[in-house]
């Protein structure tokens, strides 16, 4: 499904990614996890032709995609807080996301009502504008308004991050779901090794740009993992 060959990207002569070749079958839910500065930001912006590659490509269902907008209509993502739209009201973003993706405000509205749980109570009816909701508010929206229009791909930039257990929990249940029973390919970048080991079937571990482990998930991965970021790993 999606199809990395030679994709570099330089600063000013920096190197900040590095990755010769990586491919992602389609309907895997795969983890992308690093410290600070690894570079997982940086290739789901290459993958979503948010920056320009120095060197190399990736391509997506066999679209190249800097040469392309054709990888649109089945790719969503939520990165962060400005794939949101601030002055509208989280309906308002849902219709105009649905709009977008080909879907009447019915289609919105049956998709949006599955997530009442999600939601909590405190997204929908709540006439808020999307800039005064809290951070981990806003990130339900965003999360969930990724998943309209029935996408192939969905890539999720530390989705985690500022949602309560109860929200955790119930995300990590959306992301297996559409994995394991709708086949959508999942991207997952994480700081929390516990949570990605948890809805990921496969792990890839970045350092300053490069790939040093691509790890088939299974109980002994997260021992594995938290190894190596302390630094623990026996040669």
């Amino acid at each position: 499904m999606i199809i990395t060959s030679n994709l570099s990207k330089k600063y000013n002569s920096n190197p900040v990614l590095n990755i010769e070749s990586l491919d992602i079958p389609k309907g895997q839910s795969f983890g992308l996890v690093g410290n600070n500065g690894a570079g997982k930001t940086t290739y789901f912006s290459l993958l979503l032709d948010l920056i320009q590659p120095t060197t190399g490509q990736i391509k997506n269902n066999n679209v190249v995609v800097h040469e392309s907008e054709d990888w649109k209509p089945f790719t969503s993502a939520f990165i962060d807080e400005s794939f949101l739209i601030g002055y509208l009201t989280a309906e308002e973003y849902f219709y105009f996301i649905g709009e977008l993706r080909g879907q009447n405000k019915a289609d919105v509205d049956a998709l949006v009502s599955q997530f009442e749980d999600f939601f909590h109570g405190e997204i929908l009816g709540q006439k808020k504008y999307l800039r005064d909701l809290s951070k981990g508010n806003q990130k339900k929206a965003g999360i969930v308004a990724a998943l309209i229009g029935n996408p192939e791909v969905i890539i999720l930039d530390e989705p985690f991050a500022n949602l309560d257990p109860t929200t955790q929990i119930r995300l990590k249940g959306i992301i297996k779901d559409l994995a394991e029973k709708q086949g959508v390919t999942i991207l997952v970048s994480s700081h929390d090794l516990l949570h990605v080991t948890d809805v990921c079937e496969r792990i890839v571990v970045l350092e300053k740009g490069e790939i040093v482990k691509d790890l088939a998930t299974n109980t002994a991965t997260l021992k594995e993992l938290e190894a190596h970021f302390a630094g623990r790993e026996t040669v």
